[in-house]
């Protein structure tokens, strides 16, 4: 029997009025009433591997329409997705390991109260079901409700059902209820920077003697910009594969995360595949954009101490300008995109949960992100939650002549000061991450809540990432001071295995966390938040500080690889766009599927393939016209050069000074020409070494 709308008593009476007439056509089978019956979920096979979750036909329910002769009774179908969050009475043992597999073991916890639209509410059952328009939300909630109820009464199983307004969808309603206003202005706004672009564009390919302001915006000129493996003279090259790497490592958890949202015939086995120590890749998030906060730290540090050592002032109102100027363009286009475009591009299930609300929570909420506070206010409500950490590494920009100054003013107790302040939050973030239950790893078996608890108490917030920045700060200090240091072969060796340990423990080290039998202990999660930040980049830091030296070794030379030179050219945007293409995919998947690791994660290539083409898009349209401007207005102070350049010094600041450095933006403007009289030209994007140091 189909399900009845109208099943509870406390319905309105429109609902009931047109269920009434729902179950009369059904029964003389009229094609309008069989169809809303066939669009509803139905119990499938599977149960017990975890096939719970069913969309029925979203299309079918929402092209329902039954006119009739009053206008106002005519009858269309309305899809609703509701979430039923089961659980079992105590000292149940059967109905327990049944349970079990049919919640896949219970790898992500969730609750109906719980976010749904940054990591999803594993733990419920969503189950779709096609309906008279004329029925609410409410409605279908207390009529599934008390159904449920008395269905399951005396079985040991209990429910609680929730109907989120946003997860009931009728023909053409994000039109009438999305399409405002600001929505068109937005699409104006764009109509008119393509023109400006084209325009731009159009005059780079008539004209020969060019205004450089003209050429702005050119496509031509930007994809060229891009695309060139142009060696820069002055380069540490290795910083572009310790990015892409990074980026590659991070895109691909991402990716894990977002595969939990879809619904899956197997989900029990995909959670016993994923139960595994091996899955370490997935899980350990956290500590892959670490690198992006050390490196920022890097740069800035030895940008500002080169000037410094060269008697030049640092202008801080233009590294600040900027940096302001390259990194918002691109994240408030995005938020302009995701906000008033992307919304209209599709539809599905799950897409007001995973699209549409992120647009609702933008157009409150935009505002904390352009001024880069928005990593403050918690996860639940920030407008892009992905972007947390342009805010952090816009704050620790922003404070970071503090630490500068005190390792150049004086730089025995600065270095000693710093030391302190990383020692200090390391502390911290053990303490709070055992005296909270926070968990930085997302084993197996950990909650929703307690994700967004660690996101809002320790991992979105720069005094708990500052540790690694000062690292960067440290290492930045020392590269400017040491630049034609010889290290014996056994101080190379003892570097190479220390470095290679630290990253081993710190990626494979909670492996066994991520296993299906692991039981959660604080003592191991305040460890790894607390220590893995500092072993995961301690081996970078000895890439880049051996590669400045100008060693090389075949991990230096493989990173040093001139291909990366265009990832990282891309690397903000595509830290950008991927969340955003993830959860389009997401929102527009209508029925189950069947899981396979390698097809769904790692080879899928036309996903990754959108996220990079869209991020080359952002880049081109939005990130290096900007690029452009900054270099233009700022080029006349930075033309500004001592008469005379002491021995040793580095032209590295002329480059940064144009080019002032975020985590996830490129480094092509780096430059490490620091080697005195007697050291060799350079190649590759390094220093061939003098024959008395150490190649292997």
């Amino acid at each position: 029997m189909p399900f009845n709308p109208a099943y509870s008593a406390r319905v309105s009476d429109e609902c009931k009025r047109q269920s009434a007439l729902f179950f009369r056509a059904y029964a003389a089978s009229e094609l309008w009433a069989l169809r809303m019956h066939d669009a509803s979920a139905k119990v499938g096979h599977g149960i017990l591997n975890g096939n719970i979750n069913q969309y029925g036909d979203f299309d079918q329910c929402l092209n329902i329409q039954q006119t009739r002769a009053e206008p106002e009774h005519t009858i269309r179908g309305r899809y609703c997705m509701a979430e039923v969050q089961p659980t079992i009475k105590p000292n149940t043992r059967v109905l327990k390991q049944l349970f079990n597999l049919i919640q896949a073991h219970g790898m992500l916890k969730s609750n109906l109260n719980d976010p749904g639209h940054r990591v999803p509410r594993f733990s419920t059952v969503h189950w779709a079901l096609c309906v008279p328009s004329g029925c609410t939300e409410e409605d279908i909630q207390v009529s599934l409700g008390d159904f449920l109820h008395q269905y399951i009464a005396d079985t040991g199983l209990q429910t609680e059902v929730k109907v989120h307004p946003a997860l009931c969808q009728t023909k053409h309603y994000i039109w009438h209820e999305y399409f405002t206003d600001r929505t068109l202005l937005v699409w104006y706004g764009f109509l008119l920077y393509g023109v400006l672009v084209l325009a731009s564009t159009l005059y780079d390919i008539k004209f020969e003697n060019k205004v450089e302001w003209f050429t702005v915006f050119s496509l031509i000129k930007n994809t060229r910009s891009i695309l060139s493996f142009e060696e820069e003279r002055k380069d540490i090259a290795c910083l572009h594969g310790i990015r892409f790497l990074n980026a590659m490592l991070l895109l691909i958890a991402h990716k894990s995360m977002a595969l939990f949202f879809n619904p899956y015939v197997n989900r029990t086995e995909m959670s016993e595949v994923l139960g595994q120590p091996w899955t370490v890749i997935g899980r350990a998030a956290a500590i892959f954009t670490d690198p992006f906060i050390m490196f920022s730290g890097f740069l800035t540090t030895f940008s500002f101490i080169e000037r410094l050592q060269k008697g030049q002032r640092i202008q801080l109102h233009q590294e600040y300008i900027g940096r302001l100027l390259r990194i918002a363009p691109p994240l408030g286009a995005l938020i302009l995109i995701c906000t008033f475009i992307l919304p209209f591009l599709s539809n599905g299930p799950l897409w007001n949960l995973v699209v549409t609300n992120h647009g609702d929570i933008c157009k409150q909420y935009w505002w904390r992100n352009m001024l880069f506070i928005h990593n403050y206010f918690g996860f639940k409500n920030m407008c892009l939650t992905h972007t947390h950490h342009v805010g952090i590494d816009t704050e620790l920009f922003f404070v970071a002549p503090l630490f500068i100054y005190c390792v150049w003013k004086w730089p025995r107790r600065g270095i000693i000061g710093l030391l302190m302040i990383a020692i200090l939050t390391t502390i911290h973030r053990f303490y709070v991450t055992y005296s909270m239950r926070l968990a930085n790893y997302v084993y197996f078996g950990t909650s929703v809540k307690q994700l967004f608890e660690t996101a809002d108490y320790m991992y979105i917030l720069p005094y708990y990432r500052v540790t690694v920045y000062l690292m960067g700060v440290l290492l930045g200090y020392f590269c400017s001071k040491y630049k034609t240091m010889l290290l014996s072969e056994k101080q190379m060796k003892i570097g190479w295995y220390i470095s290679t340990l630290s990253i081993a423990i710190a990626f494979f080290g909670p492996a066994p966390m991520g296993s299906m039998h692991y039981v959660y202990n604080p003592l191991h999660a305040a460890s790894y938040a607390a220590f893995s930040p500092i072993a995961w980049c301690l081996f970078f830091a000895w890439t880049v500080f051996t590669a400045h030296l100008g060693y090389r070794n075949w991990i230096i030379d493989f990173f040093s690889w001139r291909g990366f030179r265009i990832t990282t050219k891309i690397s903000y945007a595509i830290y950008l766009t991927q969340f955003p293409i993830f959860f389009y995919n997401v929102g527009r998947t209508r029925s189950p599927q069947f899981f396979e690791f390698w097809p769904a994660v790692i080879f899928n290539t036309n996903e990754y393939l959108v996220v990079f083409l869209s991020s080359f898009l952002l880049t081109v349209m939005f990130e290096t016209p900007f690029i452009n401007v900054k270099k233009i207005l700022f080029s006349n102070s930075r033309q500004t050069k001592p008469a005379t350049k002491s021995k040793g010094s580095s032209s590295v600041t002329e480059a940064l000074a144009t080019h002032p450095v975020s985590p996830m933006e490129p480094v092509t403007g780096i430059c490490t020409d620091i080697m005195d009289e007697n050291e060799n030209s350079k190649s590759n994007g390094y220093y061939e070494c003098d024959k008395s140091k150490l190649n292997g």
